[in-house]
């Protein structure tokens, strides 16, 4: 739902409702959130033999779609697509009968279902508009960070709701006007044009505006002493080590899988490589209990962990909103917050972070301006 243009409104109602919903179940390894992916893959690959574009419509990168169909499969014992040189991906017999079967369960559900939703939604409505009318706060959906995290779990009316997603979870979130705010973070190397592109598959750049916050640095958090002399990634697969990652959809992950790549590492064979964990500090804590000989992380979690850190990249940590709620009296509040001397000295206090001079939203190419 479009927010207007000068002010900070809430989602409607209507769109706050619960619902009832028909929902496949295809085995323990697929959660709700892939099953959901999974079909919106092969209603995709109705429109396109193009296996990437049809990822990108399931809100999905190819890697993610390719892993989910395999995942499918061997839960099923059978092939949903097929893929042929010159011919691209299609579905088969079997992928095809299930977007038919799942388009005519939900016309037919849908109309046993409005009954029940109808009583349901006469019990909350009230309820959650009692709720709305006293909501005066921002709900941000945003990759974990340590800093972020410590300013408003302790700062003096921080006027904000957070949920931990990743960054690309964050940003989908923002696109679809889940959140009002979406936190995620970009390597300083990316150009200008790099950072359009992958933001452009979640937001419009006529909607949407960046601010950069913070500079930070993330590397290998390892043991004291670096025991196993871990430099890179590269060491990592080549010695042996045990690995803790960070989750699907979290650019952090997206940063571990650019660098396997980058070296021509198959990340799959790794020890520890199909390990999730969803903040920095819960890869600190891996590593520090000797559960992995190292993980991917922020510099202020190995230094709350006491682990020593190999810095590899430099990073810039921001928030993407709606033109009109920068524009608002609650967005200019948050930001406010931000550029005070609190949050500056909160990120002045921990290492491996550097606070930015607070610009008002602007371009996507501003967000990587020096």
């Amino acid at each position: 739902m479009s927010k207007p243009a000068t002010t900070f409104s809430s989602p409607s109602l209507a769109a706050r409702l619960p619902r009832l919903r028909w929902q496949w179940d295809f085995g323990a390894t697929l959660s709700e959130v892939e099953t959901r992916r999974l079909l919106q893959l092969l209603i995709a690959l109705l429109d396109t033999t193009a296996l990437r574009q049809a990822a990108l419509k399931a809100d999905m990168s190819y890697r993610a779609a390719w892993g989910l169909l395999r995942r499918c499969e061997d839960e099923l014992g059978l092939a949903l697509v097929s893929m042929q040189r010159g011919r691209g991906t299609r579905l088969t017999a079997l992928g095809e009968a299930l977007v038919e079967l799942d388009g005519a369960a939900r016309l037919s559900l849908g109309d046993v279902h409005a009954a029940w939703e109808n009583r349901m939604h006469s019990l909350v409505a009230p309820l959650l508009r009692s709720e709305g009318e006293a909501r005066n706060r921002l709900r941000i959906f945003a990759s974990h960070d340590l800093a972020l995290a410590d300013w408003i779990e302790h700062g003096r009316q921080v006027p904000v709701d957070i949920a931990w997603r990743g960054s690309e979870d964050a940003l989908a979130a923002l696109g679809r006007s889940e959140c009002d705010v979406a936190g995620f973070h970009a390597p300083e190397a990316w150009s200008a044009a790099h950072l359009g592109a992958w933001l452009s598959r979640w937001l419009t750049a006529k909607l949407h505006v960046c601010v950069p916050v913070m500079r930070r640095r993330q590397g290998l958090l390892v043991a004291r002493g670096n025991p196993l002399q871990l430099r890179s990634l590269a060491d990592v697969a080549q010695r042996g080590a045990r690995m803790v990652n960070r989750q699907r959809g979290s650019g952090t992950r997206s940063l571990i899988d650019q660098l396997f790549a980058a070296n021509g590492i198959d990340a799959s064979g790794i020890d520890g490589y199909a390990r999730e964990e969803f903040t920095h500090e819960a890869v600190a804590a891996a590593v520090a209990s000797g559960q992995a000989d190292a993980g991917f992380g922020i510099e202020a979690a190995a230094a709350r962990y006491d682990l020593d850190f190999v810095p590899l990249i430099t990073e810039r940590y921001g928030f993407a909103m709606r033109h009109g709620l920068a524009a608002s009296e609650l967005g200019q509040a948050f930001l406010h917050r931000l550029a005070g001397q609190t949050f500056r000295q909160r990120l002045l206090s921990l290492p491996g972070y550097e606070p930015l001079m607070l610009a008002e939203p602007g371009a996507w190419s501003d967000f990587l301006a020096k």
